[in-house]
């Protein structure tokens, strides 16, 4: 009897307008491996049940997106260490009929950091983060893994920057929105982790005078591949790193468990995905 091919998806609440189904069926092409990675679209109220029925589905594992990584953080079984601490789960797969979960997302922020910007931690004392949510969570625990000194995290509503601060200790602090153009001067890494600035959704209002030339500035939207905030930065002549880098690289490890293969990401894969986000940017 002939085992079936290995299935995998993402699932979000919207996920259509995902890229993961491109990215890993090239890896699986350009691999020679058997499998198919689709996309489930599940609304908040029934993603428990989905990932308890995951395997009878059909499937060895699956992506995780919004509004999901909470509930998979509470519902699978085996936790790594960095999904524990992150209380949020992007990477689930199966063994022995058990869920594991994972987060990536800081291993694929610090991928796309040394990619884009080779060596920006010899020198990033000091990093200003924008936004509190989930994404900047994930950044700030790879950017004190890397050593930074101090990082600053800003956010329009205070008190949840400060709650994502106190989790962290001493060398996280917050601050909020009308404070943006002070951390500018002494900042050595600028990143946006909000969706402002995204298509459909409103800009990113900052002005980047008083930014030192030798900060790197990054953005985790790729949808434009350059924002205004990366455009202005740009002009500027700062170092910039698009938030692609960080969605190719955090889907390798998710690949390897289903898959049985540890992918590269190549400057091959991102123009095909930088193709198809100018036929379809939306």
């Amino acid at each position: 009897m002939t085992r079936p091919e290995p299935r995998a998806c993402i699932v979000g609440w919207p996920a259509k307008h995902s890229r993961s189904p491109l990215i890993h069926g090239y890896w699986l092409k350009t691999l020679g491996l058997p499998g198919s990675y689709g996309v489930e679209e599940v609304a908040p109220g029934d993603m428990v049940g989905f990932l308890r029925t995951l395997q009878a589905r059909g499937y060895v594992g699956c992506n995780v997106t919004v509004p999901h990584k909470e509930t998979a953080y509470r519902t699978v079984e085996v936790l790594t260490d960095r999904a524990r601490a992150l209380q949020a789960v992007n990477t689930v797969w199966i063994e022995r009929g058990v869920l594991h979960g994972d987060n990536t997302d800081i291993v694929g922020f610090l991928a796309s950091l040394d990619a884009g910007a080779p060596g920006w931690d010899r020198k990033a004392a000091h990093a200003v983060v924008l936004g509190a949510g989930g994404a900047s969570r994930a950044i700030v625990a790879g950017l004190l893994d890397r050593g930074v000194e101090l990082v600053t995290v800003v956010n329009r509503t205070r008190d949840r920057a400060e709650a994502l601060a106190e989790s962290f200790g001493r060398r996280v602090q917050a601050v909020g929105w009308e404070s943006v153009g002070q951390l500018l001067p002494p900042a050595d890494l600028l990143v946006n982790t909000t969706s402002l600035g995204m298509k459909g959704q409103p800009p990113l209002d900052i002005d980047l005078d008083g930014l030192k030339e030798s900060a790197v500035v990054t953005d985790i939207v790729y949808v434009p591949l350059e924002t205004a905030l990366l455009a202005q930065a740009r002009s500027r002549g700062h170092q910039v790193v698009d938030g692609l880098g960080m969605l190719l690289h955090q889907a390798a490890a998710g690949f390897e468990h289903w898959f049985g293969r540890r992918p590269e990401v190549t400057p091959e894969l991102r123009q095909v995905i930088v193709d198809d986000l100018a036929r379809a940017p939306g």
